[in-house]
């Protein structure tokens, strides 16, 4: 059963869309890792790379069903979609983590989430920034490039979840059409993300 983000989050993420991915980060380190733990307990004495990879294809079944829902509501379920993708793609980030072992409550946890969506080039520069110490990540865009809420807070959920998921194609407004294209692009982003964290934890 994947975890509801934390009440009032995408109101937070909404009001603060130039720390979308932060926001979400920091929620998903307090949200998911107790999720995690469990996982990789319950498939303790497995060979670690077979449980991660269990832990990818099911975040990829997550993410199909997810995005060929939400594509039934057309232009209306872009930014909810991209929101809805960065919190399982955190979920994956984090199972895998612990499938190999890892920690899921250290505090490098979100910020090497951050750096595997390559929000930011190292978990270091990404750990600085959530505590608040390192370069704003609004900083990275020109200001005043973009006008409106919900089209700031969709380029950087774009940012969050991988920029090639195409969420701004004509098709996918059009409720019908969009479902099955958000759901093979959403599965794709995963599928991609997964393989790079296998590889980070996995060595």
């Amino acid at each position: 059963m994947l975890e509801q983000a934390p009440k009032g989050l995408w109101d937070e993420v909404r009001a603060r869309p130039d720390r979308a991915p932060e926001l979400i980060a920091l929620a998903a380190a307090e949200r998911l890792a107790p999720g995690a733990e469990r996982w990789a307990a319950e498939h303790a004495g497995k060979p670690p790379a077979d449980v991660a990879r269990r832990a990818v294809k099911s975040h990829i079944r997550l993410s199909q069903l997810e995005g060929a829902a939400l594509g039934l509501a057309g232009a209306w379920g872009i930014v909810p979609d991209l929101a809805a993708l960065a919190w399982i793609e955190s979920r994956m980030v984090f199972h895998v983590a612990a499938s190999y072992g890892f920690d899921p409550h250290h505090p490098m946890r979100p910020a090497e989430l951050l750096a595997l969506q390559d929000v930011y080039p190292t978990a270091q520069e990404a750990r600085d920034a959530l505590d608040g110490v390192g370069r704003h990540v609004a900083l990275e865009f020109a200001k005043g490039k973009l006008s409106g809420g919900d089209a700031k807070l969709r380029t950087r959920l774009l940012k969050m979840v991988g920029g090639h998921v195409a969420h701004r194609t004509a098709a996918k407004i059009i409720p019908g059409v969009a479902s099955p294209i958000m759901a093979i692009q959403n599965s794709t982003a995963v599928g991609a993300l997964g393989e790079r964290t296998i590889r980070f934890y996995g060595g």
